[in-house]
Order: C-alpha cells, then structure tokens, then sequence
C-alpha cells in the first residue's frame, strides 16, 4: 500500500478516534485524553494508538484498562464512520511525550526566572 494512503489512514483514524473517545461513558477514561498519534499496518489489521492521559500514573493505568475494554465497541464505531476494507483491532500504548514537554516547558521557564533574578 502506498506510504501516502497509509499517512492519511493514520491522520484519519488519530481523528475520529479522538472523538470515539471523547463521547465514551467509562469513568475511568478522564477528559484530559489525548490522542497523539496512530499507526495503521499495511494490511489494516491493527492499529497502534498512541494516548497522552494527564493524571497520576494509576489514573493513567485505569484510563488504559478502560480503553481496552472499550476496544470493540471503538472498532465497532469507527468501522461505521470511516470506509476502509478492514476495520483495525486497536491497541493502546501510553505516551509521555506532552508530560516530558509540559516537563521542559518548566525547567526553560525556571531557567529564565533565574537569569532575571540576576
């Protein structure tokens, strides 16, 4: 399959499954989830997604366990919105990347407040 299909595969399924998720009902599953990237195989078998959970890291377990369970009713809706020949089986990674970046954010901001102190 073309690189470029499979590029806007991934940018389409990251969209609406960023709202699957924003309309589900699980209260383990907080507001602050994001979705930061997905990646589709070739074959459209599985999809590797991405999620960014701001909370302590047993929220973040439980929002994960959440997201498993929900994995087929999440396949189930986004087999209805999107048109593709296979609907992928969802698979769930953390990401850290936004905390380690709110993370360097605030050392910059230290580093600077300290050079104005001076």
């Amino acid at each position: 399959m073309a690189k470029n299909r499979i590029n806007k595969i991934n940018e389409e399924v990251r969209r609406e499954l960023a709202d699957i998720i924003r309309e589900l009902k699980d209260t383990r599953i907080p507001m602050m989830t994001s979705v930061v990237a997905v990646n589709v195989t070739n074959d459209l078998s599985y999809a590797k997604c991405y999620v960014s959970i701001m909370g302590s890291e047993e929220e973040q377990k439980k929002a994960i366990e959440g997201l498993k369970s929900a994995a087929g009713f999440i396949r189930r809706e986004m087999g209805r919105k999107l048109d593709l020949r296979h609907t992928p089986e969802f698979v769930f990674e953390l990401d850290h990347s936004i905390e380690h970046g709110a993370h360097i954010n605030q050392l910059i901001s230290d580093i600077k407040k300290g050079k104005n102190n001076e």
